[in-house]
C-alpha cells in the first residue's frame, strides 16, 4: 500500500445540487434560534487525505487553507473578557503567517455537535461569501467610503477555526483543494435571516474533488482558510465531515470559528 493510500480516510459530506431556480437557507426561521430550513442536499461518500501525515501539506498561498500550531491562552469561550485576548492572538497569527497589515475580527461562533445546540457544525459543502456578498459585507463592516479605500488594494475574508476543549474525534472540518474544483461546481445560495439577507456559494458533487483534513486536531492547532480575496486567491469549499476517528472516544465535537477581514 502506498503512503498516499495510508493517509486516506472516508467520510460523508452533503453536497448541493443544481436547480433551475435560486436556492436558499432560512436561518433562525420563525424567529427561533437554531431553526434551519435547508435546500436539497446530496449525501456523498468521499475520500479525504490526512494532512497531518502528508509529505506535502496544504499551503495557504496555493490551496487557500493551511493548518498550524497556534496555542491560545483562552480555553473558556464563555467567560467575559475572552474576546479581546483572543482577537489579539488571531491578529498576531494572521500578521505573522500572511504578512497582512490590518486585521478586523468581526464574528466568533462556537459550534457544538449536539442536536440541542443553537449552533451546530455546518454540514453542507460551501464557502461563506459570493463576490457580491463579500462586497456587501465589506461595506457593512467599514462603511462605503472606507470600503472603497480598502478595495483599491488587496483585501480578503479569512476564517480561523479551532477545536475547543479536547481533540476532534468526530465531525472534523474538511476542505476541497481549489485546483480540483471546476467553475460550474459552484452555485449561488441565499441566506435568509429574520432581519437581513446574505449570499454564499454552495458546491455540487464532482468526482475530481480532492478533500483534505487534519486528523484529531487539538485546541492548540488552527486551520486558517480563504473565503474571498479580491485579488483572485480562490475561495475554499469546506464542510464538517461525518466520520469518526476512534469509536471508543465519546467526546462531543466543539469548535470556534472566527471571521476576519484583512488588508494586505
Amino acid at each position: 500500500m502506498t503512503e498516499e493510500a495510508l493517509n486516506m480516510r472516508t467520510g460523508t459530506v452533503n453536497y448541493h445540487v443544481h436547480k433551475p431556480h435560486r436556492q436558499a437557507f432560512e436561518l433562525d426561521a420563525g424567529g427561533i434560534a437554531g431553526n434551519l430550513i435547508s435546500p436539497e442536499l446530496a449525501p456523498t461518500l468521499v475520500e479525504v487525505r490526512d494532512d497531518r501525515a502528508s509529505e506535502e501539506p496544504v499551503r495557504f498561498d496555493t490551496d487557500s487553507v493551511e493548518f498550524a500550531g497556534s496555542p491560545s491562552s483562552v480555553s473558556d469561550f464563555e467567560t467575559p473578557g475572552w474576546e479581546e485576548v483572543y482577537d489579539d492572538e488571531l491578529t498576531t497569527l494572521l500578521t505573522d503567517r500572511l504578512g497582512v497589515r490590518e486585521v478586523l475580527i468581526f464574528d466568533h461562533t462556537v459550534r457544538t455537535d449536539d442536536p440541542e445546540a443553537n449552533r451546530k457544525p455546518a454540514r453542507n459543502v460551501h464557502s461563506d461569501y459570493s463576490e457580491a456578498g463579500a462586497r456587501q459585507r465589506l461595506d457593512d463592516l467599514l462603511g462605503s467610503e472606507r470600503a472603497a479605500e480598502w478595495a483599491e488594494g488587496r483585501f480578503a475574508f479569512i476564517n480561523v477555526w479551532r477545536p475547543v476543549g479536547h481533540p476532534i474525534n468526530s465531525a472534523p472540518l474538511g476542505f476541497v483543494r481549489p485546483a480540483s474544483v471546476a467553475p460550474d461546481d459552484w452555485i449561488l445560495l441565499d441566506l435568509i435571516y429574520p432581519d437581513r439577507k446574505g449570499q454564499i456559494m454552495g458546491l455540487v458533487a464532482n468526482q475530481d474533488h480532492e478533500w483534505v483534513y487534519r486528523s484529531e486536531m487539538r485546541p492548540d492547532e488552527v486551520a486558517f482558510f480563504n473565503i474571498y480575496d479580491n485579488r483572485g486567491l480562490p475561495s475554499v469549499a469546506h464542510s464538517a465531515l461525518d466520520m469518526v476517528e476512534n469509536p471508543a472516544v465519546t467526546t462531543i465535537r466543539q469548535s470556534i470559528e472566527s471571521r476576519t477581514l484583512v488588508r494586505y
